[in-house]
C-alpha cells in the first residue's frame, strides 16, 4: 500500500497548468498523486497518448518515478501502457461509471453500519465540522469546497469502520467517477439537498444506530448513482440490475 505524500507548497505550474516535482524522499508518490490530479483536471485529456520521457520533461524528474507511479495508476484504471507507444490516458465509461457506483453501495453501507458502533466524539465532531464547511459552501454556491469535504466526510466514516483497505479502495474509485467530470450538481439536484443527506447519515451515527446511519448511506448512494446514470446515459440507476438487494449491513425486517 503506497503512502500518502506529505503536504508541501506546490511548485509553479508548467506546461498548461501542470506542476514541477521537487526532489523528495517519496518522489513516485509525488509523482503519482500530480498525474492523478492532471487526469481528474483534464490537463492530461482522456484518450490522450504520452512517453515516460514527455512527463518527466512536464514534471522535472528522472524517468524511474514516473514509470513506477504510471504502474500504479494503470492498477487504478485511470492509464493504460500500449507496447512501443507510451501510454493512454483511459476515461470513465458510462458502463464503468455503473460498476464504480455499485461497489460504492455495497461497501460503504456497511462501512457505515460498523462506523457507528466503533466512530468515537473525535470522529464525530471531525463530521460535524466537514459538515458546517459543506453547509456554507453550499450557502455561496461553492461546488469545488463542497465536494473536497463531501469527500472528507465519506472518508472519516469508512476509516471509522475499522477497515483502512475499504477506506483506499472506495477513494480511489471517487477518483474514476471525477475522470468522467460528472456532477448531478444544479443539474438533478441542489448542493443543499446533498447536504442533507449527509445530515441524516451523520444523525444515525451520533445516535448509533447502525441500521439509521446504514439505511441513510444507502439512499444518498442510491440517489446519486441513479441521477448520475440518467444523466449520463438515459439509464434509471445502476440498481436494474438489483445490487442494491444484496447490500449488507442492514439489519434484515
Amino acid at each position: 500500500m503506497s503512502t500518502k505524500p506529505q503536504t508541501e507548497a506546490s511548485a509553479p505550474a508548467t506546461d498548461g497548468g501542470l506542476r514541477e516535482i521537487k526532489a523528495e524522499s517519496s518522489i513516485t508518490d509525488r509523482v503519482r498523486d500530480s498525474i492523478r490530479q492532471a487526469i481528474i483536471d483534464g490537463e492530461l485529456a482522456p484518450g490522450s497518448l504520452h512517453s515516460v520521457q514527455s512527463l518527466a520533461n512536464i514534471f522535472k524528474v528522472s524517468r524511474t518515478p514516473v514509470r513506477e507511479a504510471l504502474i500504479d495508476l494503470a492498477g487504478a484504471d485511470m492509464v493504460e501502457f500500449e507496447r512501443n507507444r507510451g501510454v493512454r490516458i483511459l476515461q470513465t465509461s458510462v458502463h464503468d461509471l455503473e460498476e464504480i457506483l455499485v461497489l460504492r453501495i455495497l461497501l460503504e453501507v456497511p462501512a457505515a453500519y460498523r462506523a457507528a458502533s466503533q466512530i468515537d466524539e473525535e470522529g464525530l465532531e471531525a463530521l460535524r465540522m466537514e459538515l458546517d464547511t459543506m453547509t456554507e459552501a453550499a450557502r455561496i454556491g461553492d461546488e469545488p469546497t463542497m465536494m473536497h469535504h463531501d469527500r472528507r466526510f465519506h472518508e472519516i466514516i469508512n476509516a471509522a469502520s475499522g477497515n483502512a483497505r475499504l477506506a483506499e479502495y472506495v477513494d480511489s474509485l471517487r477518483d474514476l467517477i471525477l475522470t468522467r467530470g460528472v456532477s448531478t450538481v444544479d443539474t438533478t439536484r441542489s448542493l443543499d439537498e446533498i447536504v442533507m443527506e449527509h445530515q441524516a447519515i451523520l444523525a444515525g451515527l451520533e445516535s448509533g444506530d447502525g441500521d439509521s446511519a446504514a439505511r441513510m448511506m444507502k439512499e444518498h448512494l442510491v440517489n446519486t448513482s441513479a441521477l448520475l446514470l440518467q444523466q449520463e446515459g438515459g439509464r434509471d440507476s445502476a440498481l436494474s440490475l438489483g445490487w442494491e438487494g444484496l447490500v449488507v449491513g442492514e439489519s434484515q425486517r
